[in-house]
């Protein structure tokens, strides 16, 4: 299952609206072929992994796959179809498709075709990587990641006429890794003035390019700007004077399952007091800069018992930068 977890990793960014999945195929404790979901209208990960594999070697094979198998048509065949006419033996599932036109469907049709199943292995990996599906299909909105890179003392820019950049190039390889996996990524219109950013996936071969996402009140956006000239511009966004109800209604609507939010601190912190903000991905540079523009702005919290608690943390180095990667979601509230 670990091994089709990093094949579903994959898909990321690539698929949607459709969630990322892969699928192992193993017989005899030999493991046969892999697969995943690539994009939406493609074969999905079981049937890429029964494809490249002998026919003579998947009868009485075992199948890992990180989500239920769908059992509908859609865009392509149900996947239980293709399981069931293989003479799989077994099909050991991560976690159970959060869409209720598929949820546990695939698995009662396997079991009545006589397939023996095993579900819940490695389920909080398999549900954590869509979380952005489970969520656009609940609500119809996308799942929010808030990314900073920031200086110890928690500022985020340097002063002016210096470069905005604060963390080194293996920090920045890692958040075009990190753009490669979203469907979208926003931005204020004063980060935009600033900074005029490109907010392009770049060094990663085959990414999709995501939207672009200018949020600004009065629309006053310099028309030289990147994000509305360059070759993608026609991938840019701007929502003016827009609530966040209706913004995030609106990129659900285009297929957005996921949606990365770059700053700068009045946006972000307008997300926090708004309880909007579900993930965070935080570098820290080691400097200290002072200065009045902090990571977070907003109203901030009350007091100390009402500040948000990051879950499942992760502490990721990068040369002299350190990631600090958690959910703001409970564990429970994310499943």
């Amino acid at each position: 299952m670990r091994i089709a977890l990093r094949e579903a990793e994959k898909g990321l960014g690539r698929c949607s609206p459709n969630p990322a999945v892969g699928a192992v195929l193993v017989r005899g404790g030999k493991l046969i072929s892999t697969g995943y979901h690539r994009k939406a209208g493609r074969p999905h990960a079981e049937i890429e992994a029964l494809s490249k594999a002998p026919a003579s070697a998947i009868c009485g094979s075992t199948l890992y796959v990180t989500l239920e198998p769908c059992s509908t048509f859609g865009r392509t065949p149900p996947c239980t179809d293709a399981i069931i006419a293989t003479r799989i033996e077994r099909v050991v599932v991560g976690s159970i498709d959060r869409n209720p036109v598929h949820a546990g469907k695939g698995i009662e049709r396997l079991r009545s075709a006589g397939i023996r199943v095993t579900t819940g292995i490695l389920e909080n990996q398999c549900r954590l990587l869509n979380v952005g599906f489970d969520r656009w299909i609940s609500s119809g909105r996308p799942w929010v990641i808030a990314k900073i890179a920031q200086s110890l003392d928690g500022r985020i820019t340097r002063p002016p006429g210096e470069s905005t950049a604060l963390t080194g190039e293996a920090a920045h390889r890692r958040v075009q890794r990190l753009r490669a996996t979203v469907d979208a990524i926003m931005i204020g219109a004063e980060t935009l003035r600033q900074d005029n950013p490109r907010l392009t996936v770049r060094g990663i071969r085959g990414a999709r390019q995501p939207w672009r996402v200018i949020v600004t009140r009065t629309g006053a956006l310099p028309p030289e700007s990147k994000l509305l000239t360059d070759n993608f511009r026609e991938r840019t966004l701007v929502f003016r004077d827009r609530s966040w109800d209706e913004i995030l209604a609106d990129l659900g609507k285009r297929g957005v399952t996921r949606l990365l939010v770059e700053g700068g601190g009045d946006l972000l912190g307008e997300l926090l007091d708004a309880d909007l903000i579900d993930e965070l991905w935080s570098f820290f540079a080691p400097l200290l800069t002072g200065g009045d523009r902090p990571s977070f702005g907003g109203n901030g919290v009350p007091d100390n018992a009402a500040a948000k608690i990051l879950h499942q943390c992760r502490f990721e180095r990068f040369d002299s930068d350190i990631l600090i990667h958690g959910f703001v979601r409970s564990p429970e509230e994310i499943s």
